[in-house]
């Protein structure tokens, strides 16, 4: 019974599923869903994730749907004074030496399309209830949009079902970690903050007084991150005067800023101690989850596939079952280490307060950018080629 079930049709579960159908390996995927969502969730693409979807045969598709995005860049408000980052300095470690700006949503409809096209075995619609494993393979209870149960039987299961994953509540994993006391805002609108802020790259990180926000453009619409002013409660913050007034503080624009939506959301930083549970593995947001700030989280889950199919590719091929524990031994560490760490550290950079300590920040980050050797290191590390070299090491 060489059939691996995946729950979860985001960009972790859909990029594993066409991984195994790369190799030959039969599975079958479930989706709560019935339709994958189109709202705005990821967006940011680093340098090795889209060398990894061009070996999938998917990259040129993305890219064509996105915005190439060379720089990026931690700046002050409103003088303009920057940090800029140039991804040129690692094009010799990567065959896409930019950030991509695209909807995570587009790549799970490529991936979608892709699988289906291959005859993969994808259940829309079927939401995962419980699981059960025993020395010889996994079982997975799901019920239908109808509200029947259906039972589905596999050599294993990859829990990619995100950040509220069922798989991972039914196995009771502890989800060590915290959350943030602030709440973000993210604010998406048409408006042309390039056109109005000189300098500016196409993701930027930026302090203003007393606060802070980023600005994040994709081929049709600029996503904002907001925070609530001072002493300002998160339902004043929502208030559409009060996000006018925001956006009019980074861009004045006299017949106001039109917003396509308004989200709030918290930021949590949480690893399960192991990736693996028997036959069961957790990947991408099941396995961990970190602050957005630096766009790491998608990407490693999708690093979390590749490694994850290679390694159960070689047990399925005969290696011990065992040998699965490489793969937290290689993915856990680069996740508290290269992700989370950095995210949480990038978090609290631009949470900074203190003016005296923002100059040296600043100073500090234009020497490195200015500085041909310690630039490239940089970027090796914030675009995540550093994490994936780190782990191949890992035996």
């Amino acid at each position: 019974m060489k059939r691996v079930l995946i729950a979860g049709a985001g960009p972790v579960g859909l990029t594993a599923a066409l991984l195994l159908l790369r190799r030959g390996i039969a599975f079958t995927l479930l989706e709560q869903a019935e339709a994958l969502p189109d709202d705005l969730r990821a967006s940011t693409f680093h340098p090795p994730t889209l060398d990894m979807l061009a070996r999938l045969g998917v990259a040129d598709a993305l890219i064509a749907q996105g915005l190439v995005s060379p720089t990026w860049q931690i700046r002050m408000h409103p003088s303009g004074e920057r940090a800029m980052f140039d991804l040129a300095a690692i094009a010799d470690a990567t065959a896409h030496p930019y950030r991509l700006q695209c909807k995570q949503s587009v790549l799970c409809h490529i991936l979608l399309d892709e699988v289906r096209a291959q005859g993969g075995d994808v259940r829309m619609g079927m939401a995962v209830e419980d699981v059960a494993q025993d020395e010889d393979g996994v079982s997975v209870i799901a019920r239908d949009a109808a509200g029947e149960l259906h039972r589905f039987d596999g050599s294993f299961l990859i829990a990619a079902d995100g950040a509220r994953s069922v798989v991972r509540g039914k196995l009771d994993l502890a989800f060590e970690g915290k959350t943030y006391p602030e709440t973000t805002i993210l604010a998406t609108t048409r408006f042309p903050f390039h056109d109005h802020l000189p300098g500016l790259s196409n993701v930027n990180y930026v302090w203003k007084e007393n606060g802070t926000f980023s600005l994040l453009r994709l081929p049709d619409l600029w996503r904002c991150s907001l925070y609530p002013d001072g002493d300002e409660t998160i339902e004043e913050a929502l208030e559409p005067t009060s996000i006018a007034r925001k956006l009019r503080e980074i861009a004045p624009n006299p017949g106001g800023h039109v917003i396509d939506e308004i989200r709030p959301y918290r930021i949590h930083m949480r690893i399960v101690d192991d990736y693996r549970r028997g036959r069961i593995m957790l990947a991408g947001d099941a396995a961990h989850v970190n602050s957005p700030s630096g766009g790491m989280g998608m990407n490693g889950g999708i690093h979390d596939a590749h490694e994850l199919v290679a390694t159960l590719a070689a047990v399925l091929d005969g290696r011990p079952i065992e040998h699965l524990d490489r793969y937290t031994r290689r993915r856990r560490p680069i996740a508290l280490q290269e992700i989370l760490t950095q995210a949480d550290r990038n978090r609290a950079r631009m949470q900074e307060r203190d003016p005296a300590k923002r100059r040296a920040m600043l100073a500090a980050l234009q020497r490195t950018a200015g500085d041909p050797a310690e630039a490239r290191a940089h970027l090796l590390r914030t675009s995540m080629i550093d994490g994936l070299r780190k782990a191949a090491e890992i035996a």
